[in-house]
């Protein structure tokens, strides 16, 4: 089901192709994840000329996947974990569906059980959908959050949770982290861990290093904005096979050029067009636009060796953009089952270094096939902010012996494989960064940001805030050549319970 108030971002009106124009534009988008695909797709249907370029050899990004040899010569599917497509990822479903129209590549989680350090547990099965009555029923029968929790919340403090606007909500709560935002509110601690805290680190940082705003509109997206419900999809095999060669053929099909294991080295105003790339193999490829849909690290490399491209101001911004700490994924093949019983996926909070466990035998084909050959089973262990940097031997080691502790037949499994992932090319959302942040829009006519750390002023996140970039940039070119764009949905953009919303204005008024 679809939620009836979900807000609808119509996109720019004009011709409905590009057949019409006087002269096809030409747009190179770089970057081959999320935001990229979402671009490509998005200017592809309107006719749009699109060569993209991804520096690795598949499609996806930080969601792709590829194929590992275990040491004992197999190969197996692997990536750099699990991912959760909630309901309300309005835009990155509509991407999918290019390739998935019914969305049957992806497979639902019914309930995904929250576990602390005291063995306490929660769980989002039977949950009402409405809000504001899913988040006060998750409360209150929470082990961890009683009614007396309720009454002693601060109730001017906590004001922002029930009147979410966007981008209101970052004048209000941005130079704020998420840690203090808790304690300011008398949230109850033990409830951070399963209530905020598992969300929270879903940013790869610690409360303590989220702005309180991000926070905020996480929870509105999740609990009090949407009722979609806090289920979810996962992709019922490997992200190469389920998600991205299916929408790299659907791009072929639209006559998009993709160039695998090539990369952008810089960008210059002027050529044939009105910008020029020059890419890792030495061509120079005249462009009417070009979308930026790269990782930070990558974005920064470009403008520095991009000396026109740009203000001040604005390269400013783009170089002060940061990288959450390092996160960890690490995937092992046992040769026994976990037992029966054991949830697709588990959160943890408190339990360092672990994040969550996921049996990925339980949804993935490709593991669930490696699993009945070997009588066995593929887990994957989360940590996602294990410090800077990590010592590998000992995180790994720390992380096993959580493992054991909370699935005790993994300890006398025998491992026949493992990979050890860690990463630290993801966007940190810190307190005060939001103002500065550089939006898809930039100085530079034809020029497009795209990508999960690129401002919107829309209520996204994550995976969501990929796509809706990617198809924003998209729209922008489309409407600057009189074209068609297309029509994005999100959930509400501002509280959607006029008795809470009134509450939270007498409380500030009070305040």
């Amino acid at each position: 089901m679809i939620d009836g108030r979900r807000v609808t971002h119509p996109g720019p009106s004009g011709a409905p192709h590009a057949n019409k124009l006087a002269r096809k534009p030409h747009v190179v988008v770089v970057g081959a994840g999320i935001a990229g695909l979402a671009a490509a797709t998005g200017l592809a249907e309107r006719g749009v000329s699109v060569e993209l370029l991804e520096r690795q050899e598949y499609l996806g990004g930080r969601v792709g996947g590829w194929t590992d040899q275990l040491g004992d010569g197999s190969l197996v599917a692997n990536n750099r974990g699990f991912h959760a497509f909630f309901r309300q990822y309005y835009n990155l479903r509509m991407l999918l569906r290019r390739a998935d129209p019914e969305l049957e590549r992806l497979r639902a989680v019914e309930d995904y059980p929250l576990i602390d350090g005291h063995g306490r547990r929660d769980t989002f099965r039977g949950l009402p959908k409405t809000p504001p009555w899913n988040a006060l029923a998750f409360a209150l029968r929470s082990p961890t959050f009683r009614m007396r929790d309720l009454v002693r919340l601060n109730a001017v403090a906590a004001a922002p949770l029930a009147a979410v606007s966007v981008p209101g909500i970052y004048q209000q709560l941005d130079a704020l982290d998420a840690e203090t935002f808790l304690t300011d509110i008398n949230f109850p601690p033990a409830a951070r861990h399963l209530a905020f805290e598992v969300f929270a680190r879903s940013f790869f940082a610690r409360p303590e290093r989220l702005s309180a705003a991000e926070l905020a509109t996480m929870f509105h997206i999740y609990f009090l904005g949407s009722s979609e419900g806090l289920v979810f999809d996962v992709a019922e095999s490997n992200f190469d096979t389920a998600l991205w060669e299916p929408l790299g053929q659907y791009l072929i099909s639209q006559r998009v050029r993709v160039r695998t294991e090539v990369s952008a080295d810089s960008v210059s105003v002027g050529g044939s067009r009105a910008l020029q790339v020059h890419d890792s193999t030495g061509r120079t490829i005249d462009a009417d636009g070009v979308v930026l849909a790269t990782d930070i690290a990558a974005l920064q490399q470009i403008v520095a060796a991009s000396s026109e491209l740009g203000d001040d101001t604005w390269r400013r911004q783009v170089w002060r953009l940061r990288n959450a700490p390092p996160f960890a994924v690490q995937r092992l093949w046992l040769d026994r089952p976990v037992d029966a019983d054991r949830p697709a996926f588990l959160g943890t909070g408190g339990l360092e270094p672990i994040d969550n466990i996921s049996v990925v035998s339980n949804y993935e084909f490709q593991a669930a096939e490696w699993a009945r050959a070997h009588h066995g089973s593929v887990v994957e262990v989360h940590s996602y902010s294990v410090g800077e940097p990590p010592e590998v031997d000992d995180l790994r080691q720390r992380m096993l012996t959580r493992l054991h502790q909370l699935y005790p037949e993994t300890a006398t499994a025998r491992i026949v494989g493992e990979t050890l992932l860690v990463r630290d090319d993801c966007p940190l959302f810190s307190p005060g960064a939001f103002a500065d942040r550089p939006t898809v829009d930039t100085p530079v006519s034809g020029l497009m940001l795209a990508g999960d750390g690129i401002r919107i002023d829309l209520p996204v996140a994550l995976m969501e805030r990929a796509a809706t970039t990617g198809w924003s940039a998209a729209n922008r070119l489309l409407a600057g050549w009189g074209l068609d764009g297309h029509t994005l949905h999100t959930v509400p953009v501002r509280g959607r319970s006029p008795v809470l919303r009134w509450l939270a204005s007498r409380d500030r008024h009070a305040s």
